[in-house]
């Protein structure tokens, strides 16, 4: 059985956001806890995601992540170095761009290195939190194979897999 556990974002997810949908879908769909939501600590928040993927096969493992947990998981990867079934990251957030000027300790700068294991990333063009040419180009297009451009009820986005 595939495990997914999902890794929010700054502030975490309330009960309408889709996070939430899917951690209530299913039992195997888990979120993971992080203690402090609002002025995270990257060292904190990928020892909460490795607390959790350890106490799971590994290889069962997909984590979801969405904003700031994007950065997260690519910390985590990087670090712990774990092979995990994959990943989807979903609207990750360029720590790096001038408008994102939200308390967070350590996410800076976003880790270049591949992964390590299958991903898919989900953004949008016209993402506020995203720089395109800077995050996508520099950072997520090195981990990923393919680009796809969606277009869903006029919004574009796109998808790296």
């Amino acid at each position: 059985m595939t495990n997914y556990l999902i890794v929010p974002g700054l502030g975490n997810s309330g009960p309408e956001h889709w996070q939430t949908y899917f951690e209530n879908s299913a039992p195997n769909f888990t979120r993971i806890q992080q203690s402090d939501w609002d002025t995270p600590a990257c060292e904190d928040w990928i020892k909460s995601i490795d607390d959790m993927v350890t106490s799971f096969e590994a290889s069962s493992i997909v984590l979801i992540g969405h904003s700031l947990g994007c950065s997260a998981i690519a910390h985590w990867a990087v670090k712990y170095k774990r092979e995990i079934k994959g990943a989807m990251l979903v609207a990750p957030s360029d720590l790096e761009a001038a408008n994102y000027t939200f308390p967070t300790k350590g996410f800076s700068p976003i880790p270049l290195e591949r992964l390590g294991f299958n991903s898919i990333v989900v953004a949008s063009s016209n993402d506020i939190w995203v720089s395109f040419v800077g995050y996508f180009y520099n950072t997520i297009y090195a981990n990923t194979q393919r680009l796809f451009t969606v277009n869903f009820n006029g919004y574009n986005g796109y998808l790296f897999a």
